[in-house]
């Protein structure tokens, strides 16, 4: 006998539905292990979950993707297909948690003269006159090689509330480096 929970909820205003399968009613012989699910982006216990609004449109996106491949997930094996469906589930929820958790910061409304979330960084580093930048971003939305660097990354936290002009030094073990703020662009 097999007892499956079904959860169906409107999360933004799409239909959501997580399937469970009771380990109570397996026989003992065919229990799986539970699936380990890949963490998402470190989000530390109690920090606020800023985002962008091109960063809470992947989430969603992110999200709608998820949702489809589950739904779409036929394999001929019943156990391996509930395998596979379970995984699914399982990353969703951790998504859908993320975005339950989103705070959106509208960039037009942060100062322009100072860094603060979604700013974008022009900097030097040191002596070196080339000007590099970094745009600073959600958890999620971080990716250091399109220059979008995490809010609770050890740069970033350098350049918050800082302006134009200002100099910041970044320990990295026994070494120091030098940034010097050249513009902010939101």
């Amino acid at each position: 006998m097999n007892s499956k929970h079904i959860s169906n909820f409107k999360f933004n205003g799409i239909n959501v539905t997580l399937e469970y399968m009771s380990r109570g009613f397996v026989k003992e012989g065919d229990q799986e292990e539970l699936p380990m699910i890949p963490p998402r982006a470190d989000l530390p216990p109690g920090t606020v979950n800023f985002v962008t609004e091109f960063g809470y449109g992947q989430l969603l996106a992110e999200r709608d993707e998820m949702i489809h491949e589950r739904d779409n997930t036929l394999i001929s094996d019943e156990n391996e297909n509930r395998i596979a469906v379970n995984l699914i589930n399982a990353k969703l929820q951790l998504l859908l948690d993320r975005i339950a958790s989103a705070k959106i910061v509208n960039l037009a409304k942060q100062p322009k003269n100072i860094v603060r979330f979604g700013a974008e960084v022009f900097f030097k580093v040191d002596s070196d006159p080339t000007i590099q930048h970094y745009q600073i971003v959600g958890v999620d939305e971080a990716n250091v090689a399109k220059g979008k660097i995490a809010f609770i990354s050890p740069i970033a936290k350098i350049f918050m509330d800082r302006k134009v002009g200002d100099r910041v030094t970044l320990k990295l073990g026994k070494a120091e480096k030098q940034f010097e703020i050249v513009s902010i662009k939101y």
